[in-house]
């Protein structure tokens, strides 16, 4: 089992660099693609609210705006992607349905890589983020300062779906680890979980991990986080939205904790 395609969504901004490193420093340590894709705004999206209440020269004003900005970010993107020394690269811009091509281009993917800044809704791949993670239910890695591929991750787990899927989706990842550690906190959930499963299903796979239970100390994201830090982690993996995302939107959810938070980069799944 291994990675063979990074893709890293592209907006044409100042972002773009961050992502494209990040994503070949994945991509290289498994010899995969590294596919940029550009994600323009939608003129699809914009049309509904063009309708009878804007006369034809206001609208085809603000369309060919659109259409130049977006051919402006298209270059941007192309010149952030020329500008990073990796040899297996490709670049695509995606056209009108965006959101249609983006969902099938991260369907093909085995990690889509952002920035922090659409995982705290920040941004306009923002939305990007969100189709991906939580509609394509696509695995996203959250590249933050430190990111390292090699090091230590920590593995958040609960026993759930969530923290399954993203621990099997990992895999990968914590192959090519000097160290794996697994973060349980048994009284923030209400599941019977056995750490020990986890720590076998990954002995199988050539992980050795080891297992640490966080004391009962309130919320579970807080915890993680400072275990995740305490074991000098780069990446911690999580399952992402673990309650409905309006309830997890409306009452903070440990998901969002987790994006709020400086370090470490986040490996997540829903």
């Amino acid at each position: 089992m291994t990675w063979a395609r990074i893709m890293a969504p592209l907006s044409g901004g100042e972002g773009d660099q961050v992502v494209l490193e990040a994503g070949a420093l994945v991509a290289g340590a498994f010899d995969a693609e590294l596919a940029g894709v550009y994600t323009p705004a939608d003129v699809a999206d914009v049309m509904p609210w063009m309708g009878e209440g804007f006369m034809g020269g206001v609208q085809a004003t603000a369309l060919e705006s659109l259409k130049e900005a977006a051919a402006v970010g298209e270059r941007k993107a192309r010149e952030a992607m020329a500008a990073v020394s990796y040899g297996s690269k490709s670049f695509m811009a995606l056209e009108t349905p965006v959101w249609a091509n983006l969902s099938a281009e991260s369907r093909l993917s085995d990690v889509v890589v952002f920035s922090d800044e659409p995982g705290r809704g920040r941004g306009p791949l923002s939305e990007a983020f969100q189709e991906v993670l939580a509609d394509e239910q696509r695995p996203v890695l959250i590249a933050r300062p430190g990111l390292k591929v090699g090091g230590t991750v920590a593995v958040a787990w609960d026993g759930g779906k969530e923290a399954s899927r993203a621990a099997r989706q990992a895999t990968p990842l914590l192959q090519k680890a000097s160290k794996v550690v697994i973060l349980t906190a048994p009284r923030a959930t209400t599941r019977a979980l056995d750490p020990g499963r986890l720590q076998a299903y990954l002995a199988a796979r050539g992980v050795k991990a080891e297992c640490e239970v966080l004391p009962d100390s309130g919320e579970a994201a807080p915890m993680l986080l400072y275990a995740a830090q305490k074991a000098g982690a780069e990446i911690l993996v999580a399952g992402a939205f673990g309650h409905p995302r309006l309830q997890e939107f409306i009452f903070g959810g440990t998901t969002r904790s987790l994006l709020a938070a400086e370090s470490p980069s986040l490996f997540l799944s829903h």
